[in-house]
């Protein structure tokens, strides 16, 4: 097995792992907490963006992962957008009229 091979497949299943523990978790959250924990996991998403940036910016890398960190800076980002409009929506239904 070369190297490369090695590589790719510890990091495919560090994200198998990943999807099961996500999944996992957020099913065990009841329905009335989904909105808080998504403006709270914007910020985690700021972090994602950041990394996608690096590593689409790199000539290091091969095509694929520059692709993939595009890809991951356009889906990361629309995850922050939506998480503050959905967020902004919950506090408007605090204020007063």
């Amino acid at each position: 097995m070369s190297g490369n091979t090695a590589v790719f497949l510890a990091e495919l299943t560090v994200l198998i792992l990943a999807i099961f523990l996500g999944i996992e978790v957020i099913s065990k959250v009841p329905t009335l907490l989904h909105t808080p924990l998504m403006s709270g996991t914007n910020a985690i998403h700021g972090i994602v963006i950041v990394g996608a940036i690096l590593i689409a910016g790199q000539n290091l890398h091969s095509t694929l992962a520059q692709i993939v960190g595009f890809f991951a800076m356009i889906l990361a980002g629309a995850n922050v957008v939506g998480g503050f409009a959905v967020t902004d929506r919950m506090l408007e239904m605090f204020k007063g009229k």
